[in-house]
Order: C-alpha cells, then structure tokens, then sequence
C-alpha cells in the first residue's frame, strides 16, 4: 500500500483489517500511557502502537516532573507552608500561555490538578513530600517539590501569588521520568491494554470524514488496523524533524540539542491530512544550565549590542528563549568576583573576557567604549538601592557588580548546550477531539501531549513540570472521550 503520513486512507482501499480494536494509540509516552488507562479502565479494549522498542519516549528523558497546583494546594504544598488558590494558578497559567492561552484548558486544569495529582500517586508513583528551596534546575535528591518556573519573578508575581509547583518524583538524581514511566507502563499492561512496539504509524484512515482506523508498519510489513472508537495521536512534537523545524521553527535550529526520542511530527502531519489545524507550530521550549550555582543569577545578562534583555531570576528557560532571539550569536553573563562560579560542565560555557575593571572587560570582548560599562554603571546604582526599574527583579537577587576581577561567561545556542523541545501542534478542545480548519471536531480523532498545543504553547512561559502534567491530564481526557464515543 505503502501508505504516507501525508494522505489518508480511504476506508474503502481497505481489504482486510488486520487488527481490530476500541480504542488505537499511537505512542507510549506518558499521553499514550494515561490515555490508554482511562480507556481501558472504562471498559474499551485498547491498543497501543509504540515506533520505538518500549515504552518512554520523551517523557522518559524528563525529570519526572508535575506542575500542579490550585485548589488550595497540594497536600505536600499546604505540608509545607504553601496555599496555592485556584485563582492564581490560573493566573499564571494564563500569563504563561502567551499571547493566545488556551482558556478552556486552563481553566479545567487549574480546577482538577490536584485530584490529577493524587491520580498519579494512586498509580504507585511515589513522592517523598519534602520541599528543596532556592533556585534549581532539577533535584539532585529525592526531594519533592521545587520552584520551577518563574513564579517568584516579574511579571508573573505581579498577577499571581507565588506558589511553587514543581511536584518531582522520589527518585535521587536527575532523570526520574524513565521511572515515572516504568511506573505507569506496569499499569498500563495490569489493565490489559495490549502493547505493540517497533509499529509505527504510516496513515490515518477515514470513511466520509470520520477517522475510522490506521495503516502502521511493523515487521516491515503494512498492517491496517480497524479502531471502532477512535484513534489517539501521542507521538510527541517534531525536534527531530529538522525540515519541520525549518519550515515552522527556523529559530530553534540555532540549538545545538534537540530533546527528544523519535519525535519525528508524523502524529501531527497525519492528523493534517486529516483535515486538522496546528496551531503556534513557531513555539519551542529550550534551555541551558546557567545554573546553579544560584550566585549567578544575581549577574546581568547582555547581548551583543551591550543591552540587558530579561531579568535574571526568571525560569531558566525564560531566560534562555529571551536569549535565542538576541541578535548575534552570543549573549553575556557578566559577575563579580563574589558572584562568579563556573555553570555546570554540561553547559559548555566559555570565560570569554576577565578584567580588573568593567572597561577591561568591554575592551576584551570588542566592545564600543563605553557601551558595556555605562549598562553596569546604570545597574549597579539601582542594585545599591535595591531597585531594578528596568526588569524588576526581585531585590534578594539584586547586588552591585563591584569587586574586582569581573567576568564575561558567553552562551552560544549553537555550541553551548542549547536543548529544545517544540510546542505547537494539533489543535484540540479540553476533551482531546482534534479540530479541523473550521474549528469543529474531526470524527474518530483525538490526540494529547507535544502533538497537540496544549497548556505550555510559550517557549517564555514554560516551566519544568508542565509537559508531563499538561500530557498526563489531557492524556486522560482523550482516552475518557474517545473510551466512552459510540456507547
């Protein structure tokens, strides 16, 4: 048949379905996993179809972190000392969403995340409960819950009371969504979901506009697989794609690393030929480990033309996506002496000037006289104050840049260790229906997590943790909806 990504099928090519079920998913990441449990649990016979030899994909590179919040709190922020309302949690979400949030989703996620939450528990994830203060990229403990966005930060404190959200699995060290996903790959298949790896998705097929079924290849052979409610796209977004990225992200092939397993757009090109709508494809999420230490978020960034672009107690990633899009190819950290410490090694961060005065330092990185230390000067008079009128950042991260030696470390997406992620994709309503030019639901047609533009759709709003907590709930939405269509 050889089917292609590009076209549908239509159902009346199809001679034989060689496998039959309720409910077809494609990919095994977290999506896949918890929409496979809502359907299975409602009584659907379900089928995953994973590319890859097991289950993960790029949830399993993650640190095995949610963003929750609301209600009041979690039972392990109210443990330790933190009310988060419903109310700001929107907030937030909202300010992070961008230009254009998405305020159905919002505005249910902030309503249900915690009982979200203790659903992720009740599959057997453990959380230790304890609270890691200061600024950390992820915990090197076993510790539970984190600062990880830019909640303390101008201007997202401004419209939201802070609360930190970063709720992270027990598991010391980094990289705790691989057990994550061990963890709900064991209920999966408890639940009698049937797994099929190495079987990619080729085709979507239809019938007068319903998505009735899919073509997927394994074994080297084309299988058509017949799916009477409905079929999910979870395969993830497309920073493996690097024609993609082109043609959609150009900005982010500046990044030297994309984040990702297969991650190869294939869920969102299928769901296209269907008729669907993608939405902010132009986003991407990336980052670089700037810190810790957390002395270093007391510097200043500047890019190339001598110019603060952002305040540094922002989410890394933040900080790292206003970078991106400075001019040039290098943006600065410029320390003092109290403050300086070498970033992480996987950073691959360069010491590109050091001086005994702040003129020393222009002259060094090729700076216009004067350029460099007049933006200094500006700051570190405000910094004595304790103000930051420009970018407002918090006065505990203010200090005047004083004492000699001084140092310029420089970030170059293309050679430090820029990773990304991309953020747009198929668009959906908070129930998984995927949508069509037209904005109404294409029949039979459902997707979660980085395939569709969900909550995290900003690469400036991103905070760690909303991936997995965006693709796990509405995960569970898509498997409920398509679990229940037809019944």
């Amino acid at each position: 048949m050889n089917a292609k990504p590009e076209q549908t099928v239509p159902a009346a090519h199809i001679k034989h379905w060689d496998s039959v079920t309720d409910v077809a998913i494609l990919g095994f990441g977290i999506a896949g996993a918890c929409a496979a449990l809502e359907a299975a649990r409602g009584g659907a016979a379900v089928t995953i179809f994973e590319a890859a030899g097991g289950s993960g994909g790029a949830s399993a590179l993650s640190g095995g972190e949610m963003y929750v919040g609301g209600s009041g709190g979690t039972d392990i922020q109210q443990r330790n000392g933190f009310t988060d309302s419903t109310e700001d949690f929107a907030a937030y979400l909202t300010l992070a969403g961008g230009p254009a949030p998405d305020q159905a989703k919002i505005a249910l996620y902030a309503r249900e995340a915690v009982d979200h939450f203790n659903w992720i528990r009740a599959q057997g994830v453990p959380y230790k409960g304890t609270f890691l203060p200061g600024k950390i990229i992820e915990p090197e403990t076993d510790d539970t819950l984190i600062w990880s966005g830019s909640e303390e930060a101008w201007p997202f404190s401004a419209t939201a009371k802070p609360a930190p959200r970063g709720h992270t699995i027990q598991s010391p060290g980094w990289g705790g969504g691989r057990k994550l996903m061990d963890i709900l790959e064991a209920r999966v298949r408890e639940a009698g979901v049937q797994v099929e790896t190495s079987a990619r998705g080729r085709a979507l097929v239809a019938d007068d506009g319903e998505i009735v079924g899919m073509i997927i290849r394994q074994n080297g052979k084309e299988l058509a697989v017949r799916a009477h409610r409905g079929v999910i796209i979870a395969t993830g977004g497309f920073c493996m794609n690097t024609e993609m990225v082109r043609r959609h992200a150009p900005e982010a092939l500046r990044c030297s690393h994309p984040l990702g397993t297969i991650d190869d757009g294939s869920g969102i090109i299928m769901g296209q030929a269907a008729g669907a709508r993608a939405i902010h494809m132009n986003e991407f999420f990336v980052t670089c480990p700037w810190y810790p230490p957390e002395s270093l978020v007391k510097g200043i960034f500047i890019n190339e033309a001598g110019q603060r672009f952002i305040n540094e107690d922002c989410y890394h990633g933040r900080v790292m996506s206003a970078a991106v899009a400075q001019p040039g190819t290098r943006v600065f950290l410029l320390c003092d002496n109290d403050i300086f410490a070498r970033p992480m090694e996987l950073a691959n961060v360069e010491l590109a000037a050091v001086g005994e005065s702040w003129g020393e330092v222009e002259a060094e990185l090729g700076f216009a006289t004067g350029t460099l230390s007049t933006v200094v000067e500006q700051y570190n008079a405000h910094a004595a104050k304790g103000e930051d009128p420009v970018w407002h950042k918090a006065a505990k991260w203010l200090k005047p840049l004083t004492t000699a030696p001084f140092a310029a470390l420089a970030f170059n997406p293309s050679e430090s260790y820029f990773s990304y992620f991309t953020l747009g994709g198929l668009e959906t309503l908070p129930t998984g229906e995927v949508l069509n030019l037209g904005g109404d639901p294409i029949p039979g047609l459902y997707a979660a997590g980085r395939a569709t533009c969900g909550l995290p759709r900003w690469g400036r709003g991103y905070s760690s943790g909303m991936s997995l907590g965006d693709s796990s709930f509405f995960g569970r939405m898509a498997g409920r909806s398509a679990g229940e269509r037809g019944i």
